[in-house]
């Protein structure tokens, strides 16, 4: 009897372990709900291959308004609160509206909801690939390594994806099986630098057995590489030096229910020239790959083209020209996610029969900022620059002369914030009066179309819900071949992969980790940041401070280098989604998202009227909103979780 009893209480106890077990695995996925399947899924290679593709499909959607916080959640664009109000696509709006929550998250990459998917759950599932992989008969141990180093790769990335939203987060090492203990599944979190160094571990073990490049585009493009492999192993290792994981005290009394100190307290300065290492060898292999930065002097239109064009296109063309046969910059793009209602709300109205459908909205509009943070055309800041601190009143209204038709049409009144801006500016604003290269028209000085924003000057007029916020659209994103026809509103696009990773970005961060690791910038700074503003026609950092600066020795020291080197950012990846990640790991978000959202009057009839700066919005933020809170019912789920501070 008492055998009997003992059986039966182990019977039970397992019982409610499975149903604890069940209950928790909505948050980490952590046991297999199809283990019958799964032997199934791996029985040839074709089964395998297609399980791998599932695990490539946890990829959040980069170019899509309802996956990607970064695209509408900052204050890098605006859209009206009147377009799609209710809409799965704005919905990610809120973060900035400050109607985060931790009841029903936004983009919620924890358990899924609000546009996020659940990463646990494809993390769960490149487990099962690696602990199965083994059993097709008919795959070569050749291609066995090189599927086991992608999904390795996408474990890395979708750990990275949760660690620069949540802070600490679980690892994912393994599945728990069915059989496995309360413990096993009351995950904890792990410290930030425990995370970094496994997204590390994980990328150092997939490199030598990834492709070392594409070379069937066709087949192979948007599979993991070494070079992109050994691209995020720099990014991961820049954010871990970065003064939101590295040394940051304002989460000093962030422990979890151990008493672990979850953010390291002590700054190290050495993580920094980690970093560059890295990125030096990113940048080494990407180079030896083939990668380079885009010129749009060897596209077949440039022919027909002035250089200032040509120039304003580099920026735009490095985004959306289709890689990797024309533009060799893109070393990681979004191949499986289609940038269509992206391009709509980037495509101006050219005529009134253009806005007769949701294809083509003109709506994503940038904010006065972003405007404003360009440089002028001598490649310095407008409020550092000596000839506009001293003569140039940027809202003083001017006309257009025919010297200034490739960027504005002549004879219209505009604004000198318009004028003699670098190129990086015109390739990524459309603004009241400025040339629109592409839409069917590819011939200067003969047939640009231009835009326009003043009220009577609009095709079809004011439009309630397809309109800009702000008085601008984002030019960079559109393709230069999509269209909309003059009796049309169906938008015919020219699909390309949104970067993840270009080359541009990678020296960048190289220069910035430099920088930091350095005493003093040096040469090796300079050359990296020279390089992406060489492509836009700019001249080198120290001689344009030098001779165009108020403060010509800003470039000398670290701290000045640090601003230049951010600005930098902002301006060459510019609506990418870079900044909205950008300001948080800089810990920079009490600067930019207290202040006010700026626009034109877009109710005004005429120039005198339409140049009048109003406020759009006033954006909302707290000290919680550098991290995503975990979903209170995660918490719930799981007694070892801790929430993040403030939620």
């Amino acid at each position: 009897m008492k055998i009997f009893t003992k059986i039966k209480r182990r019977y039970f106890a397992l019982c409610a372990m499975l149903i604890f077990i069940c209950s928790c695995t909505d948050y980490l996925d952590i046991i297999p709900d199809n283990i019958a399947e799964i032997d199934n899924a791996f029985e040839s290679r074709h089964e395998a291959e297609n399980f791998m593709w599932g695990c490539y499909s946890f990829i959040p959607g980069v170019p899509y308004f309802a996956d990607n916080p970064s695209l509408v959640g900052g204050d890098e664009v605006w859209l009206i609160p009147q377009i799609g109000e209710g809409n799965r696509n704005v919905r990610l709006r809120g973060i900035a509206l400050g109607e985060q929550s931790a009841t029903n998250p936004l983009a919620n990459y924890w358990s899924k909801g609000n546009g996020g998917k659940n990463l646990w759950k494809g993390l769960r599932d490149c487990n099962i690939f690696l602990e199965n992989i083994h059993k097709p008969f008919n795959l070569e141990e050749g291609e066995r390594k090189q599927w086991v180093a992608e999904v390795k790769f996408l474990k890395a990335y979708l750990h990275f994806y949760l660690l620069r939203m949540y802070g600490p987060i679980p690892i994912k090492r393994k599945n728990v099986e069915v059989g496995g203990s309360i413990d096993d599944v009351q995950a904890f979190r792990e410290p930030v630098d425990k995370v970094a160094d496994y997204i590390v571990e994980l990328l150092d073990e997939a490199i030598p057995d990834l492709l070392p490049r594409i070379e069937d585009p066709t087949l192979e493009y948007g599979r993991a590489t070494q070079v992109i492999a050994k691209a995020l192993k720099g990014k991961v290792l820049l954010y871990a030096a970065s003064p939101l994981f590295n040394g940051n005290t304002d989460y000093a009394s962030f422990t979890d229910k151990r008493g672990t100190v979850l953010f390291p307290q002590q700054y190290d300065n050495a993580k920094w020239q980690k970093a560059a290492d890295a990125l030096a060898e990113a940048i080494q292999a990407a180079e030896a790959a083939g990668f380079e930065l885009y010129s749009f002097a060897n596209n077949p239109y440039a022919k027909n083209l002035s250089d200032s064009t040509i120039l304003a296109m580099g920026v735009r063309g490095a985004v959306t020209e289709k890689a990797p046969v024309e533009n060799r910059e893109i070393i990681w793009g979004a191949t499986a996610h289609n940038p269509f209602e992206l391009q709509g709300l980037c495509q101006p109205f050219f005529t009134a029969a253009n806005a007769g459908r949701w294809t083509v909205c003109a709506s994503y509009a940038p904010s006065f900022r972003v405007v404003e943070q360009f440089y002028t055309k001598n490649g310095v800041p407008i409020d550092e620059d000596k000839e506009w601190v001293s003569t140039v009143d940027p809202y003083e209204l001017r006309t257009a002369t025919e010297a200034d038709r490739y960027y504005i049409e002549p004879n219209h009144k505009t604004v000198n914030l318009h004028f003699n801006r670098e190129p990086r500016f015109y390739g990524s604003i459309s603004f009241d009066g400025g040339t629109f290269y592409g839409n069917g028209k590819f011939i200067e000085d003969k047939e640009l179309h231009v835009t326009k924003f003043q009220l009577s000057q609009i095709p079809g007029g004011y439009i309630f819900d397809k309109r800009s916020s702000t008085g601008y659209l984002v030019k960079k994103l559109l393709n230069y071949q999509t269209s909309v026809g003059e009796k049309s509103y169906d938008l015919i696009d020219k699909r390309y992969a949104f970067p993840i990773i270009r080359l541009a970005d990678l020296y960048l961060m190289y220069a910035e980790a430099l920088n930091e690791a350095k005493e003093q910038p040096d040469g090796e700074v300079y050359t990296y940041i020279d390089k992406v503003r060489e492509r836009s026609g700019l001249k080198g950092v120290e001689e344009s401070w030098t001779n165009y600066s108020v403060t010509p020795d800003k470039p000398k020291n670290k701290e000045g280098m640090r601003q230049i080197i951010q600005r930098e950012r902002m301006n060459e990846l510019a609506f990418e989604g870079s900044r909205f990640w950008d300001i948080r790991r800089w810990k920079l978000m009490e600067e930019y998202m207290t202040k006010p959202i700026y626009g034109w009057n877009t109710q005004g009839e005429e120039a005198e009227d339409f140049y009048k700066k109003q406020l759009v919005y006033q954006l909302k933020f707290d000290q919680k909103d550098y991290f995503w809170p975990i979903k209170i019912d995660d918490l719930l789920k799981n007694s070892n979780l801790v929430q993040n501070p403030g939620w």
